[in-house]
């Protein structure tokens, strides 16, 4: 998993496919940096993500509950039509704000 840490600001840069195997990983490493580095926000890059499935919405929705636990906040940036439909359909989007670039 890459990641960057600002401040008490974490972001994950998602893989292209969040599947079981890398929600694990997801969970397991941003849980550990979110703790270390007393995180209030995470945002979630889905540049490169062209696949997700429930075990991804599962990692967010988790990661949210910790953020959730020191007042904090859960974004999405860089979220193709795809990634967009699968976060509304799965309700993500009524917890999680969706950053989106003003186009050129």
């Amino acid at each position: 998993m890459k990641y960057q840490v600002q401040e008490n600001c974490l972001t994950i840069f998602l893989p292209r496919e969040v599947d079981h195997h890398h929600a694990e990983e997801i969970r397991k490493n941003a849980d550990m940096v979110i703790e270390k580095n007393h995180i209030k926000y995470v945002i979630f890059d889905f540049e490169r993500t062209e696949f997700m499935d429930s075990s991804g919405i599962g990692a967010i929705m988790g990661r949210y509950r910790l953020i959730r636990l020191v007042d904090g906040e859960v974004w999405a940036v860089h979220t193709s039509m795809r990634i967009k439909k699968i976060l509304t359909l799965s309700g993500v989007t009524r917890i999680m704000q969706i950053y989106e670039e003003e186009q050129r």
